[in-house]
């Protein structure tokens, strides 16, 4: 077997990579770029797949490559390469300077060079030889979907897993030299049950970051349990009845609506854009009194934490709205250029194929004083959704979202299962309307999607009440 050797001048991940990385932004910088940034990863991923009683997918990914992004004045180009020799490095600053058509060779900043290598890795180097082999997930997946079978209505068992470890460097104009190695675990389980004309599904999703012998510790017992009960409570369900009417919300992923809905329009992605109703109302109020929420990447294990952004900055807590008054926007570099609002530690990407931009972490409404029986207790009539499901979401904010587990509320108190509800709406008029937020918050795992790609995050909220909102059903 003939193996290729790494050039002299290729990018190694460790500390010697300075006068390298160096070099490459001062050529782009004598070139007229105003701003030079290097995104450098090397990644190893694995992801498994178990249906009913057999292992039907294993897929392993590996990719390495670097993201040069300029900037000149406020406009940025951004190309991406698998090249990481000195002269494929250059050659990419050349095609991203040709794309901004630049051509006078001066500019606003003069290159200082590269800070002292700020190393966040050094506890985390051993992640990948710590985590559980494919031979060890594959077991335990099966244990997982064999636990589904709990009777014959159940005619779909499927059990997921998925891990990203992801290396970086990341190094710009500005001095920041940093690198990273981050770890990110997640198994899922799903269920399709059916009797007769009855049919119902049931999900649930698990996820961590930095915490390798997080899958062994994982109770697929008690998950499978969970699952199968969330599906035959839906089974014989009746389909809900189409109207306004208040809802309770369960915590964990009943904040994927929020996120949804309005934490994207608090990204400076969308104040470019012109596409969020909230660009001029910082330190107004677009929310009821009782909702204060938060994006931070600081929670540990979390399945949205970092210990830095892939701009290289650490992640700080934003409170972006606080007693319903809008306090902050999430912002990444070219944000905070273009709109004025700082940088958040939100700039995120995929990998190294995309140009970070502002996006979510671990986003969340803020626990409140109430319990969830109060809650509940304070509908006549109206509905519990305990299980969200999938939807979409306008550009402005407009939602629709499945419910994927619901009660009828009757007099306070939850009564029969309901199927086919559908949560319409719009975040500027449905944010006023959360009346009381309940005392339990949690966070759940899920994946987001935006213009920089599909980024781990999570999720998350107390019980909330919504005082009217539109159902959609039959």
């Amino acid at each position: 077997m003939v193996s290729a050797s790494i050039k002299s001048s290729e990018i190694r991940f460790g500390e010697c990579n300075k006068k390298l990385l160096e070099e490459v932004i001062f050529y782009g910088i004598s070139l007229g770029a105003d701003f030079v940034e290097l995104f450098i990863e090397n990644s190893d991923n694995s992801s498994v797949l178990a249906e009913e009683d057999f292992i039907t997918n294993v897929s392993p990914s590996f990719s390495r490559g670097a993201g040069i992004r300029i900037f000149k004045d406020k406009r940025d180009g951004f190309v991406s390469t698998n090249d990481l020799s000195k002269h494929g490095l250059m050659r990419s600053i050349s095609q991203a300077i040709e794309m901004l058509d630049i051509s006078k060779k001066t500019n606003k900043l003069i290159f200082n060079g590269l800070e002292k290598l700020k190393d966040y890795s050094k506890s985390k180097i051993n992640y990948l030889n710590e985590v559980p082999t494919i031979n060890e997930v594959s077991e335990k997946l099966l244990l997982s979907t064999k636990s589904l079978k709990k009777d014959k209505k159940v005619v779909v068992r499927k059990g997921s897993y998925a891990r990203n470890w992801q290396e970086v460097i990341i190094a710009s104009s500005d001095g920041t030299y940093a690198t990273d190695i981050r770890l990110h675990q997640t198994v899922g389980l799903n269920i399709i049950a059916n009797d007769a004309q009855y049919r119902s599904n049931g999900s649930r999703r698990f996820g961590s970051h930095g915490i390798p012998n997080e899958f062994r510790l994982w109770d697929h017992e008690k998950a499978s349990n969970e699952v199968y009960e969330s599906s035959m409570n839906m089974l014989y369900a009746d389909y809900v009845q189409a109207g306004q009417m208040p809802v309770v919300l369960a915590n964990k992923f009943g904040g994927v609506i929020f996120h949804e809905a309005c934490g994207h329009l608090l990204e400076t992605t969308q104040i470019e854009r012109g596409t969020t109703p909230f660009s001029d109302k910082l330190n107004e109020k677009i929310a009821h009194e009782s909702v204060t929420a938060i994006d931070e990447g600081i929670s540990e294990g979390s399945y949205g934490s970092l210990s830095i952004d892939d701009e290289g900055m650490e992640p700080e807590k934003s409170i972006l709205i606080k007693d319903g008054i809008l306090k902050k926007f999430l912002s990444d570099r070219a944000g905070e250029l273009r709109t004025g609002h700082k940088r958040t530690g939100s700039g995120r990407r995929q990998n190294y194929s995309f140009a970070a931009a502002s996006r979510m972490r671990n986003t969340y409404i803020a626990k409140g004083e109430f319990t969830k029986e109060e809650l509940i207790n304070s509908i006549s009539d109206g509905l519990y959704c305990k299980s969200m499901g999938g939807g979409s979401v306008g550009a402005t904010g407009q939602f629709n979202f499945a419910v994927e587990e619901g009660y009828l509320i009757k007099n306070g108190k939850l009564t029969k299962p309901v199927k086919g509800a559908t949560l319409i709406g719009d975040a500027k008029e449905v944010m006023p309307k959360i009346s009381m937020c309940g005392n339990d918050l949690e966070l759940a795992p899920g994946f987001c999607g935006s213009v920089s790609g599909s980024v781990n995050v999570t999720v998350g909220q107390p019980h909330i009440k919504v005082d009217s909102i539109t159902v959609g059903g039959r």
